[in-house]
């Protein structure tokens, strides 16, 4: 009897430990061992591979501004005592695989490259302890990991709501410290266009302010009647673009095309079908200011003045892109194409002689012409089209990637058709949705907890194994109609966040909801230590 009851106890000790250790994203592989290791100021950050002084740099700033010393960053240093920072043979489809070892005398990191390293050390960063204190002792392990998808993302729309560049930075930190590798940035809109264009000056100096703002949920209670904006100067861009590199973060632009357009037609009005036609709005909302000529949107929705399918809008649109693909060097380019309403495409003498001319079928053909001129101007910077699922309508573009988030359906179509595709179904994963019912505050409607998020499987059941292969990955989309400052932006994203990135990095065989929330328990407490604003769970 005393002898079982020395293992349960030793059982429940070994369990208590497994519990503190809660790793986010769940790692492919983690084996306990008895012991410590202690990072004191003596213990230096020990360079073994090269290119590696930024990854250093970051693991230096974190533990000197959470537990009041700096370690020495040294070249070819010594094992014992250090933390290590190599490279390894991983053999793994994706780049992100590393091995971490806290042994007794030394922590070593060995990436398959840079960004295996960078991700070992954010796994490092959840097993320092949760409060500030000298030496910090961490539990002696073996970690191997590797990421399950290429594509990890997370977007942010700027066009409802603008949000300065040191959120922008922090936005990325998220992604980063989840192991997340895309930022998807939602730059233009009916309601804002917010990125410097050199050739085209009016887009920011008229499209990135308007009047005022609807105020309360759709179709709102009034308006605040003040002119609201903001844009990113292209050195800004660049310096966001940097930062997010050095976090191993890619930044996907999005520059909407043909529909979601006001802001651009209010700048140049011969974008539309109808230049002289005054901006409309629906009748039941207020607007704020003149209602005479081409307006920025102050009304959420879905509008019906679009792009023409003109000469002078290709050529504007080349334009453009022209410069977005040199301040970008991701290898997407997002254009959009969603809610695209085709009233005035319908309405228009040059659109219905295009349609003849063309020999299309109808204005859903027209739109998939409209697209695929874009796309052959894309490619031709190198880069690939990506847009929202509504590109398959009327024939998809040749080398499109398909965002698929009117539920699934476009995803599979799109995998059918041996086309990419990035899932990020509206049911799951959009992060507007309210998290708690009732909504503790106003939201786009809609309610996605944090079990909802952690149940999504971003491979439909209804691929095959071979069509499941054009399956990139996921992600989720935080909307911000109703999200007009940066704490309610986090509050909206944790703590689901941490269950998509689990989703997205995790093994599907290693998902366990149980186990998730008990890791949970810890990473609220991790949220607070490092100020993240978040929905705390019920009681």
């Amino acid at each position: 009897m005393k002898k079982i009851l020395i293992l349960l106890f030793i059982f429940g000790v070994s369990q208590l430990r497994a519990q503190e250790i809660s790793i986010i994203p769940k790692p492919t592989s983690l084996q306990l061992k008895e012991g410590n290791f202690s990072i004191t100021p003596k213990t230096k950050i020990a360079l073994a591979g090269s290119n590696l002084d930024k990854i250093a740099a970051l693991l230096q700033s974190f533990i000197e501004n959470k537990y009041g010393f700096k370690l020495p960053i040294v070249k070819n240093g010594a094992i014992k005592g250090n933390i290590v920072l190599n490279f390894d043979r991983l053999d793994h489809p994706f780049q992100g695989a590393y091995h971490l070892e806290v042994n007794s005398d030394h922590i070593y990191i060995g990436g398959d490259n840079e960004a295996g390293v960078f991700y070992a050390v954010q796994s490092l960063f959840q097993l320092l302890p949760i409060s500030k204190t000298s030496p910090i002792t961490i539990q002696q392990m073996v970690i191997d990991d590797s990421p399950r998808f290429e594509y990890r993302g997370l977007m942010l729309d700027v066009s409802r709501h603008f949000f300065s560049v040191s959120f922008i930075k922090k936005f990325i930190d998220f992604i980063a410290y989840h192991k997340m590798n895309k930022f998807h940035w939602h730059l233009t809109d009916d309601q804002g266009w917010r990125i410097e264009i050199k050739k085209y000056p009016k887009l920011t100096s008229v499209g990135a302010f308007r009047n005022g703002t609807l105020i309360g949920r759709y179709p709102g209670t009034g308006n605040t009647d003040k002119v609201y904006g903001g844009f990113y100067t292209q050195e800004e861009i660049k310096e966001i673009v940097k930062y997010a590199a050095d976090r191993y973060v890619e930044v996907i632009p999005e520059i909407e095309l043909p529909g979601h357009s006001s802001a651009a037609i209010a700048a140049y009005p011969e974008l539309s079908c109808f230049p002289l036609a005054s901006t409309t709005y629906p009748a039941k909302t207020t607007w704020s200011g003149s209602t005479v000529g081409k307006q920025v949107q102050q009304i959420w929705g879905v509008h019906e003045d679009v792009f023409a399918p003109t000469e002078y809008t290709f050529t504007f649109l080349e334009n453009v892109l022209n410069e977005v693909t040199k301040l970008f060097p991701s290898k997407y380019i997002h254009i959009g194409g969603d809610e695209c309403p085709k009233e005035s495409w319908k309405k228009s003498a040059f659109c219905q002689q295009l349609i003849k001319d063309k020999n299309l079928k109808d204005e859903h053909a027209l739109q998939s012409y409209f697209i695929q001129r874009i796309e052959k101007f894309i490619n031709s910077k190198g880069k690939k089209l990506i847009g929202w699922d509504e590109i398959l309508e009327g024939g998809l573009a040749p080398n499109a990637t398909v965002m698929s988030w009117r539920g699934e359906k476009g995803g599979i179509e799109a995998a059918k058709q041996k086309h990419n595709v990035i899932m990020t179904p509206g049911e799951w994963v959009y992060f507007d949705h309210a998290q708690n019912n009732p909504e503790d505050s106003i939201t786009i409607g809609g309610y996605t907890n944090l079990q909802k998020v952690y149940s999504y499987e971003p491979i439909p059941k209804d691929l095959t194994k071979e069509e499941e292969k054009y399956v990139l990955g996921a992600q989720a989309n935080l909307w911000t109609e109703y999200i007009n400052n940066p704490s309610k932006a986090e509050y909206m994203l944790f703590p689901r966040l941490s269950a998509l990135c689990e989703i997205l990095w995790s093994t599907k065989e290693s998902r366990d909801w149980l186990n998730f929330q008990q890791r949970m328990q810890v990473q609220y407490k991790r949220y607070e230590w490092l100020n993240f604003n978040y929905n705390k769970p019920a009681k």
